[in-house]
């Protein structure tokens, strides 16, 4: 809903009625995930996407109809069916979209994404009755469950940087690309500035533990441990290990992150706390400059947030 929130707000706003489609299930390779979705508005304009422009047409005429008649329908196209070729899914695969028109749970959704608020989706696929759930769900994809089709909006995503050196600089301008909010950390002042971090969306010249005790941090958030010194990096974890964060990752080698570890383990933070956090942080790509050593850690940022395998794709037997 996010990448078309604007439009729906300015169509609902002028009366221009809209449907909504949804992918809703995908069988093979699909040109687009689960959740993505299209607008259709009764004066024929069109937002968003639900198969890179494979079947946008059909699913177009086919929302103007439910515009018409008020009823939703459950549309499925692939490579299989006569229709396919019609409708142009030559990329190959199957997919099913979800056309319905819009409702007051669609209103609530875009409002609550301008606030930064998260919340569950929940549409029932057979009378299109659609529900809004205000909480922090505990999955991050959306997913098909029998006749429902449940989408989890957490906050966006936030990486926490503690420790403004020079690998953070690359990080930040990567993790800014992938739609973070970032917020730099480092109690040295000379270290953390704008001149160094110009896209970061904060920065904060505070201890680590305060300044993450000031902070919401729920399943979208990534903390980024950087400082590589005791002193900075013990009250980081200390102030870390309790949150709900989505991910903790602390730099330094497997014998840094032992002694980092015994020592928690003697102030009585538990294993299983401990073995929250990724370290030696990153994926090895091979590189070991900065930029190289930044994109690993953004690698398994997103790996971890994505439950994903972090393997070749070409060793995958899954549809991709």
């Amino acid at each position: 809903m996010r990448e078309v929130a604007a439009e729906y707000r300015q169509w609902r706003t002028e009366g221009d009625p809209v449907a909504v489609a949804t992918v809703v299930e995908t069988w093979g390779s699909s040109p687009r995930p689960l959740g993505s979705r299209m607008l259709v508005s009764g004066s024929g304009r069109m937002a968003g996407s639900v198969s890179n422009g494979c079947i946008e047409g059909a699913v177009f005429e086919e929302a103007q109809e439910v515009l018409k008649q008020g009823r939703p329908r459950l549309l499925e196209y692939g490579v299989a069916d006569d229709i396919a070729f019609e409708v142009g899914l030559a990329c190959g695969g199957h997919i099913a979209v979800f056309v319905q028109p819009a409702t007051e749970a669609h209103d609530q959704a875009v409002q609550l994404l301008a606030d930064e608020r998260p919340f569950l989706l929940r549409t029932n696929l057979e009378d299109g009755t659609t529900e809004l759930e205000e909480k922090t769900p505990d999955f991050e994809l959306p997913r098909r469950e029998g006749r429902h089709f449940e989408e989890p909006f957490g906050r966006p995503p936030h990486m926490v940087i503690v420790g403004a050196i020079h690998i953070a600089i690359p990080l930040h301008r990567l993790a800014k690309v992938m739609g973070y909010r970032v917020t730099v950390v480092d109690a040295r002042g000379q270290f953390a500035t704008a001149e160094r971090f110009p896209e970061a969306d904060k920065l904060l010249v505070q201890w680590p533990d305060e300044a993450l005790a000031g902070m919401t941090i729920d399943r979208s958030t990534a903390i980024v441990i950087l400082t590589h010194d005791p002193k900075f990096d013990l009250p980081a974890l200390r102030a870390a290990l309790p949150t709900e964060a989505g991910y903790i990752g602390a730099i330094g080698s497997r014998k840094t992150n032992q002694n980092r570890f015994e020592a928690l383990l003697r102030e009585g933070f538990t294993p299983e706390q401990i073995a929250r956090v990724h370290g030696p942080i990153g994926l090895d790509l091979g590189g070991r400059g900065a930029e190289e050593t930044a994109l690993g850690i953004m690698a398994e940022v997103t790996a971890v947030r994505f439950a994903g395998t972090a393997r070749h794709l070409r060793e995958l037997k899954a549809a991709v």
